[in-house]
């Protein structure tokens, strides 16, 4: 056993993981829970807004084809040390461009976008590694540990808004935290090579391109990006469209963000169970029957009591579809950071089509009732679910009842 594999050291990456995540999360949560104050303080409708928000899915989709080989090359230690600091400038620019104009928060949101994606890769690589070396099902924790730096960024945004705390000030203050904390923490990463295929002299097969070719990648891809883009309009919409769309005040709106993120988390903590038992494809296929009904009771919901109560059951049912992705494609740990660099690439073309596509369709009708759409991609998600089946030759972390369960 070498140093970097002992108990303590794998302990230690699992808590420098969550921290990771965690981190991430909250410095996510932190610009989106000011997102209606940035609206109106550049006087932006729907559309431009949706505009403004791309900046962040095209930094995203510049990064994520670049993170398989950078986390190959350098590690993904080194990644999220990099695209911390990378996305606390990026979050600092737009916090101070929202006190001068449209053009320095669109370059912010750019390096905050760049900054998340290729951090995201890295981290979930990690989570891979440290799911393979504990020999139990644990991604899905990682993703409650981001849900609940979310939950934590957003409540923290809820109070800044009903103490007018500026924007500028608290996402400057955030900013300065993550360029802090989060590469202290990185450092205790174990590396990404898996010792049982360094011993056994075999050495990862192809790379980046090669995942690009791969049936099964890219079907989980397509899985991954329906759930991204149920998780991404409620983060980028949800508070907009309580605010608008359910006439409730803007504290009220940032609460009902922070009911759908907290929902997401309890689902991410206790996921992992139902997975063990019933095996992934059973358990997302619920869960996005759970998320479809969420999303209507959001979208037509009477009163904003309907909406709230929507709100969770949407963040209960999208829990669990990027991380079973993300362990999808982490199945073979030799193949983990391209498949993973593919699937995440493909998945966050969700945050390049999610903000334009509700903005669009807000402008047409409302941008509570564009949500609509969010249903439509999570049947789809529902129909292919059979894609992340796990690769019982390669994978070590069990996953009892697939094997029984006849493939959809």
């Amino acid at each position: 056993m070498t140093p970097s594999t002992t108990p303590v050291a794998v302990r230690a990456a699992t808590a420098a993981t969550y921290a990771a995540f965690i981190g991430s999360g909250f410095a996510f949560a932190s610009w989106a829970a000011r997102i209606p104050q940035v609206r109106d303080q550049l006087a932006l409708d729907p559309a431009a807004l949706g505009l403004v928000l791309l900046a962040i899915a095209a930094g995203s989709l510049l990064a994520l084809p670049l993170s398989g080989p950078l986390v190959t090359r350098i590690g993904s230690a080194r990644t999220v040390m990099v695209m911390a600091i990378v996305l606390a400038v990026g979050l600092t620019t737009a916090a101070v461009g929202s006190l001068v104009g449209v053009v320095p928060v669109v370059v912010g949101l750019f390096l905050l976008g760049f900054g998340n994606g290729a951090w995201d890769v890295a981290m979930n690589v990690q989570g891979t590694v440290v799911e393979h070396r504990l020999g139990k099902s644990v991604m899905a924790r990682f993703h409650a540990g981001f849900s609940l730096g979310t939950v934590a960024g957003a409540l923290v945004g809820a109070a800044m808004v009903a103490l007018d705390v500026p924007v500028a000030a608290h996402l400057a203050a955030v900013a300065a935290l993550v360029a802090a904390f989060v590469p202290l923490y990185a450092r205790r990463f174990l590396t990404d090579e898996d010792d049982r295929t360094t011993a056994a002299g075999e050495a990862p097969r192809g790379g980046a391109l090669t995942a690009w070719r791969e049936p099964r990648t890219l079907l989980v891809g397509v899985f991954v990006l329906a759930f991204a883009f149920a998780e991404g309009v409620g983060n980028d919409w949800i508070t907009v469209a309580a605010i608008d769309g359910h006439h409730v005040p803007a504290a009220l709106g940032t609460l009902a963000f922070a009911a759908f993120l907290t929902a997401m988390t309890v689902g991410r903590w206790f996921g992992p169970g139902l997975l063990d038992r019933y095996g992934r494809v059973p358990v997302v296929r619920a869960l996005s029957v759970v998320a479809v009904a969420g999303v209507a009771l959001f979208v037509f919901g009477p009163a904003p009591a309907y909406a709230f109560a929507g709100t969770l059951l949407w963040g209960v049912g999208v829990s669990l579809g990027f991380p079973v992705g993300m362990s999808a494609g982490g199945d073979d740990p030799r193949r983990a950071a391209a498949r993973v660099s593919v699937i995440a690439s493909i998945g966050y073309c969700a945050f390049l089509a999610g903000p334009p596509t509700i903005g669009f369709l807000g402008d047409h009708s409302s941008v509570l009732r564009a949500l609509a759409v969010v249903a439509v991609l999570l049947g789809v998600a529902a129909l292919i679910s059979s894609s992340v089946r796990p690769l019982a030759p390669a994978a070590p972390v069990a996953d009892r009842d697939d094997s029984l369960t006849p493939a959809a």
